[in-house]
């Protein structure tokens, strides 16, 4: 064998080793021992007279719990420096052209101190909860693409109307593709 091979065995080892030794840390193990209704305890077996020797340990992990106060949408105003970016039918996927609409509404962003709400928005058609859930996925897109272009994912916040807030109330298509939309406003910071 060579020396490399023996060091990357050595090393394999020693990393099973470890992890055999010191388990998952965030899983602390629990041992019980199992009794049958009305009788005694399960045959036991050296690890089962181990536990019943010892009590058994519970670790309850407890996590801090951050409560981020929603945005006011109605603080939030529109801005001639950024514009929305608009979807094809029962679809979320950002368009070829709206990808150079959404690179200029980061490059205003990133040089501009502002928190942004990025409003998911549907045409009139589907029920109220598909909707809301097509919304959501708009406005996430839409908010995916600006934080890829180096727009600071702190500062932005979504919300989903659906198709409670249409631009256009005719019944056409050309009136439907001016509401699926994911419409962008801001608000100074602070």
């Amino acid at each position: 064998m060579t020396t490399i091979t023996i060091v990357r065995t050595a090393a394999v080892c020693a990393l099973a080793l470890t992890t055999t030794l010191i388990g998952c840390a965030t899983r602390p193990s629990v041992t019980s021992t199992a009794t049958a209704p009305g009788g005694p305890p399960a045959a036991a077996t050296p690890a089962a007279a181990d536990s019943a020797a010892a009590p058994a340990i519970v670790v309850e992990e407890q996590r801090e719990v951050v409560v981020v106060e929603r945005p006011d949408p109605a603080s939030f105003t529109e801005n001639p420096n950024v514009k929305p970016v608009y979807f094809d039918f029962d679809r979320y996927e950002i368009r070829d052209g709206d990808t150079r609409t959404l690179e200029t509404d980061a490059s205003w962003l990133k040089t501009n101190d502002m928190l942004v709400l990025i409003e998911g928005q549907c045409d009139e058609r589907g029920t109220d909860a598909y909707n809301l859930a097509l919304g959501d996925r708009r406005a996430r897109a839409a908010m995916n693409y600006l934080v890829a272009q180096g727009v600071a994912s702190d500062r932005i916040s979504i919300v989903s109307y659906g198709k409670e807030r249409p631009v256009c109330t005719e019944h056409t298509e050309a009136c439907w593709a001016l509401n699926r939309r994911a419409h962008i406003l801001v608000k100074p910071r602070g």
